[in-house]
């Protein structure tokens, strides 16, 4: 029984992280419609965003079972509240890719973006990737020092953040109102797309530490 039971959890952990390289290969795709203008890749987005959510109520219904009928304590407890926010998260970070691919839709044939900021697109889409991949790997490893080094490797995708502004209040800016408002949208999606990957690292340093999800701390 109790091997079935742990058999159980480590289904749900293995659930979400691939959820996780789901949400990663989204932001991949996301991103390059977004910098090639390629509507199929976009189109590929849109419609595979359901899978992340029909894996996140499998998720959610196994965790719930697993409260119901094991009534899980202490590490197993956590493992599985943290299985149910941690899902959440996931799934945000799907529809945040969704949404990237979604401003590419609108704007084909045209480019979303402007030559000079299409590089920090690029990179942080690399970050976000990274970091998705990242902390699926810390969900199947439990790896603290992993886990903080997410925390660290979001502090790039800040800088890059902040540097879009930078960009957009430069008074060469010739642009328009119109792509700075989908590029200071799109920066804010991939922003909080790396937030949502940090937040699942958290709660992995709850699940091991027992620590409420704050900032990491080895």
């Amino acid at each position: 029984m109790r091997d079935a039971y742990q058999e159980q959890l480590d289904e749900l952990a293995d659930a979400l992280a691939d959820m996780c390289n789901q949400v990663a290969d989204a932001m991949s795709k996301a991103t390059r419609s977004l910098l090639e203008c390629d509507l199929q890749l976009a189109e590929e987005v849109i419609s595979e965003d359901i899978r992340v959510d029909e894996v996140r109520a499998v998720a959610e219904e196994r965790a719930f079972a697993l409260l119901a009928l094991q009534a899980p304590v202490a590490t197993d407890l956590r493992i599985v509240v943290s299985a149910i926010h941690g899902a959440g998260d996931i799934e945000r970070m799907g529809d945040l890719a969704l949404h990237v691919a979604q401003a590419a839709r609108r704007r084909h044939p045209l480019p979303v973006l402007p030559a000079e900021v299409a590089p920090y697109f690029a990179e942080m889409g690399r970050v976000g990737v990274a970091l998705a991949l990242k902390a699926g790997n810390v969900i199947r490893s439990r790896d603290l020092a992993a886990a903080a080094e997410l925390e660290t490797d979001d502090d790039a995708m800040d800088d890059l953040h902040r540097h879009i502004f930078t960009v957009l209040m430069d008074r060469h800016w010739s642009h328009g109102v119109g792509p700075a408002v989908d590029i200071t949208l799109l920066a804010r999606f991939y922003e909080r797309y790396a937030d949502h990957a940090v937040a699942v690292a958290r709660r992995i340093v709850y699940v091991v530490t027992g620590r409420m999800p704050g900032p990491l701390a080895v």
